[in-house]
């Protein structure tokens, strides 16, 4: 299970690393402006989208009764039920886009209504009616990754999304080297979202699923098999994007101050890194094997799934979270304050980054717990606890946002996070229990200590290295940051395998046993 975890895990690193390369070119063209705050708040309501159709949410439903039917029925009735999967969730999705297409100017006031009576309020909506186009394709994308996922297939699911960011950095260079109006480069960047998401589509069909019978024949079906799928799978969905609309729900209360939806967004993007490689992993490989142990009835297998899960999601969150609270203004600066990205911008951004890290913990902690309830086929608890985390982030949001600007909805945002988080695992342990071995309670404990060791060091390293960086200039800046960076890997890596939580040649090892195991077709 770890080496599947470490490829998706890879594979979505691959494309952070290049949707930050991407974002620092959008703030280096648009900055954070009314363009910019307009551009963003369209562009956050596609990648909610297909972020709760991708990314491995969909797995919540599609997994679970796929594998059910390849058991009871064969890999004949699983093919067929996939096969209707994908066209009927094509088909549904095409009405979607041309229905929000022709009410965009009500979605966008709902989304952003302190855009009402600015220009920013057109801007968003010419926007996102020209990244619409990508809605035609994100229904088969998804069914694609979630049947090969099944097969236990996670390398091209992994790095497909990598072309998506590829095509946008593509014609973000071309802009940045022949300059154009904000305005026109934000509608150029829109209409590509619809071309990046054709080629994404364009890359999985050299796989052809259906073509190796785990997804045909395609047809469009609603028949009770169908319904019964999308009445788990839609609040699967949902639940799963729970920090996406955390987010969407901090943008509403900050579209009435200008910039701070950019401001949000930017910060966001670093919290999105360490909870893409936990999460996204999390949700695409833990919701295969809990179902496997739970429809089996093996309990050992379960305990291991869920313990093995747990202590790879907080050793990197722990860290993660420490590392951005810490380096938060040096981090910003070198990604992102470049061309119309102010030092003001920067100041702004870094606030609010430190205070979004503190809820980093309670977002993948809901993506470790929901599996365990994605794999019982319960999709409406997760669901139940996100909306919960939404309306405590809302109410918080309107009482500090006013007072605090977008530190204060950032702060909203950690507040709904944790407390989304502590319903599911108070759900959970009611519910059915959670199994955790003895191994985890023993590196569990040892896993914060490292991480806090390394917390430490950054805090006072970086309190004698922040004024030389104020000075110096983008290339000194970027290799001082990368020291440290590289500075707390290893000393966390180190503490790690001094602790006793993992020794790092063992698991060389094991991984290389394993991918042998894997060529060789063997389980």
């Amino acid at each position: 299970m770890i080496r599947h975890i470490l490829t998706v895990s890879c594979g979505t690193l691959t494309s952070r690393v290049l949707g930050f390369l991407r974002d620092s070119l959008i703030a280096a063209l648009l900055g954070a402006g009314a363009v910019a705050d307009a551009f963003l708040v369209a562009f956050q309501f596609i990648n909610v989208t297909r972020r709760s159709l991708n990314e491995g949410t969909l797995n919540a439903a599609l997994i679970p009764s796929y594998l059910r039917l390849r058991e009871s029925e064969g890999a004949v009735a699983a093919a067929a039920f996939a096969g209707r999967v994908l066209g009927s969730l094509s088909v549904i999705l095409i009405g979607i886009a041309l229905a929000l297409t022709a009410l965009m100017p009500l979605v966008i006031s709902l989304l952003a209504p302190g855009f009402a009576g600015r220009d920013a309020l057109q801007l968003a909506v010419d926007d996102a009616r020209l990244m619409m186009p990508y809605f035609a394709f994100v229904g088969p994308v998804t069914v694609m990754m979630g049947v090969l996922n099944a097969e236990h297939r996670f390398v091209l699911t992994a790095f497909s999304p990598v072309l998506f960011n590829i095509t946008l950095i593509a014609v973000l260079a071309l802009l940045l080297m022949w300059r154009h109006e904000p305005q026109v480069c934000a509608y150029i960047i829109a209409g590509t979202v619809g071309i990046a998401g054709c080629l994404q589509t364009l890359i999985l069909i050299q796989r052809r699923p259906w073509r190796d019978g785990v997804a045909r024949p395609i047809r469009v079906s609603f028949d009770p098999q169908i319904r019964a799928f999308f009445r788990k799978g839609i609040p699967g969905m949902f639940a799963n994007s729970g920090p996406q609309f955390l987010i969407v729900a901090g943008a509403i209360i900050a579209s009435s101050s200008p910039s701070a939806v950019s401001w949000l967004y930017f910060a966001n993007r670093l919290i999105e890194l360490p909870l893409g490689m936990v999460g996204v992993a999390m949700g695409t490989v833990l919701v295969p094997e809990l179902t496997r142990a739970i429809q089996s009835g093996d309990h050992t297998a379960l305990a291991q799934a869920e313990s093995r899960g747990l202590e790879l999601a907080v050793g990197l969150a722990l860290p993660a979270t420490l590392g951005l609270i810490f380096l938060s203004q040096p981090i910003i600066g070198v990604l992102f304050e470049h061309g119309a990205f102010t030092r003001a911008d920067t100041i702004a951004t870094a606030q609010a980054l430190s205070v979004l890290a503190l809820g980093l913990p309670a977002h993948v902690l809901m993506k470790v717990l929901s599996p365990a309830f994605f794999a019982r086929e319960d999709t409406r608890t997760p669901l139940l606890a996100t909306l919960a985390g939404i309306a405590a982030a809302v109410i918080a949001g309107l009482l500090a946002g006013r007072s605090f600007g977008a530190a204060g909805v950032a702060a909203s945002i950690t507040f709904g996070a944790w407390c989304g988080a502590l319903v599911l695992g108070w759900r959970g342990a009611t519910t059915f229990g959670f199994s955790i071995d003895a191994l985890a309670r023993k590196r569990l404990p040892r896993i914060a200590a490292c991480a806090a060791i390394m917390g430490a060091m950054l805090w006072s390293s970086d309190t004698f290295v922040a004024p030389v960086m104020e000075g110096a200039g983008f290339t000194a800046r970027l290799t001082i940051l990368g020291g440290f960076v590289a500075a707390g890997i290893s000393l966390y890596g180190l503490l790690l395998d001094l602790f006793g939580v993992v020794s790092w040649g063992e698991a060389i090892v094991g991984l290389r046993e394993n991918g042998a195991r894997g060529r060789n077709g063997q389980t």
